[in-house]
């Protein structure tokens, strides 16, 4: 018996559908597709409008100038002041003598200690210069500290030489002629032993090359020191009024320029006063303002530079970032032509038409408001509604109005309702990050609304698909 040959065939197993792998594979698809439309979409970061103030910089470097007239000496010898730095001196007044032979410096140092005994209200000038460097002494600034020590120097020596010239006629045998020369104030004014360079600068020469503190050189005038004739004895500061100029943003000055008066603390000392304001636009460009004084010019008479803080009061309102500042284009129509919807910034005008059969008719169009001018009582509506050249009508009247006219607002785009939507608004101060605008204007911003953080990357009416949260 013989085998029966038959086919081989191979299983197939049945397809085992997984429903698991089914709905991984859709989950796969739609991630796949939402990343490539995110990618493939411009996004839109929104800002939340909150109420603020900004902290600006109120703290200046700025330049002293007073009226100063430099004295020179006209004898060579040893000078040896006899008026107090900061005293007043009237005209033909003894402010220094001047040792040709040194025979004074001699009989200065042949006195015993007993004879430079220093008396109460000596002992209070030195208290006062000292309690004055202690206020006003700062570590970065250490190299004021050999200023104050020449200082103290000179006011010894100046004490020394009071004394000494009280008996100056026995040294000099009984006359005013013999080993010294007096020399006696041209005008009546304030003295100051030291020169820098710009006794002769006024506000309107500062120059940014003024502040720079690596040039500055300032000259102190010591006493029983050696001169040559011709060579600066002192100076005088002939007049109570002075002023101090400060580098200042052009925008800032001007707005403090109109408050007229400013309230100044001198960080030196902390003392307060009323500066006048003056914006000044100097030859190098730069704005600068000149802050000026009727009173403590003494206080500061041995300070060039001085740090001085304006005292005002910050701007507050809404706080909103610059990159969101916009300025949109609107078309002017005058009130007669718009029918004002209560506050809610919207209105409706009635604009000429054509029908098909070509008959002139009107339709009565929705419109957003603005702005309004309540001087030329104008509104400010879109010009992506109206058209150059369309006609307005009048409500109950046959008057008409030829839409033409432009004018710019300044604001941003409002992002409450899902799109777009410009809301002007009105800036107090701004700075290089943030601006201040006004709250509760009629057609402005709210608290708390949101805004789109960069109004470039915006459109007008358009569509807010995805929002981001940047504040």
């Amino acid at each position: 018996m013989s085998a029966k040959k038959g086919k081989i065939r191979k299983y197939r197993k049945p397809i085992n559908l997984n429903i698991g792998m089914v709905i991984f594979g859709v989950i796969f698809v739609y991630v796949l597709v939402c990343v490539i439309l995110y990618f493939q979409t411009g996004h839109i970061m929104r800002y939340m409008v909150e109420e603020g103030s900004l902290a600006t910089d109120n703290i200046y470097r700025g330049i002293a100038i007073r009226e100063e007239h430099i004295v020179n000496t006209d004898t060579a010898g040893y000078v040896n002041y006899y008026a107090r730095e900061g005293g007043r001196v009237a005209r033909n007044d003894l402010v220094y003598v001047v040792d040709e032979t040194g025979r004074l410096t001699e009989g200065l140092e042949s006195e015993g200690p007993e004879a430079n005994t220093l008396s109460e209200s000596d002992l209070a000038e030195f208290r006062s210069e000292i309690v004055n460097f202690v206020h006003g002494f700062d570590s970065a600034d250490y190299e004021s500290t050999y200023d104050f020590k020449y200082s103290l120097k000179n006011t010894v020596l100046k004490l020394a030489n009071a004394s000494m010239l009280e008996n100056i006629g026995a040294l000099n045998g009984g006359s005013e002629s013999g080993i010294v020369d007096y020399a006696y104030a041209p005008e009546p004014g304030i003295v100051a032993y030291w020169i820098d360079g710009y006794e002769s600068l006024t506000p309107q020469e500062v120059t940014a090359e003024c502040f720079d503190e690596k040039d500055y050189d300032k000259t102190l005038l010591l006493s029983n020191t050696l001169t040559a004739a011709g060579d600066a004895a002192y100076k005088l500061s002939t007049d109570e009024d002075w002023s101090v100029v400060i580098p200042v943003d052009a925008g800032r000055g001007a707005a403090l320029a109109e408050e007229g008066y400013v309230l100044v603390r001198f960080l030196k000392n902390q003392y307060e006063s009323w500066g006048k304001v003056t914006l000044l636009s100097n030859q190098d460009g730069n704005s600068y303002l000149q802050l000026d004084f009727t009173n403590s010019m003494l206080t500061f008479l041995s300070d060039r530079f001085l740090d001085v803080e304006l005292i005002v009061e910050d701007e507050s309102g809404l706080k909103i970032p610059v990159s969101a500042i916009v300025e949109k284009e609107f078309f002017l129509i005058p009130e007669a032509f718009v029918t004002a919807s209560g506050t809610s910034g919207t209105g409706t005008v009635i604009r000429q038409c054509y029908l098909e059969d070509g008959t002139i008719s009107s339709e009565m169009l929705e419109v957003d408001l603005y702005n309004y001018d309540e001087e030329n009582k104008e509104y400010y509506l879109d010009s992506s509604i109206l058209n150059t050249g369309d006609i307005l009508y009048q409500l109950d009247s046959q008057n008409s109005f030829t839409v033409s006219r432009r004018a710019t607002l300044i604001g941003v785009y409002n992002m409450n309702k899902g799109y777009a939507d410009f809301k002007q608004i009105n800036i107090l101060y701004q700075n290089e990050e943030y601006a201040i605008v006004r709250s509760n204007t009629r057609y402005g911003l709210s608290v708390y609304d949101y805004i789109a953080l960069d109004a470039s990357a915006v459109s007008d009416d358009q569509l807010i698909k995805q929002r981001i949260t940047g504040n």
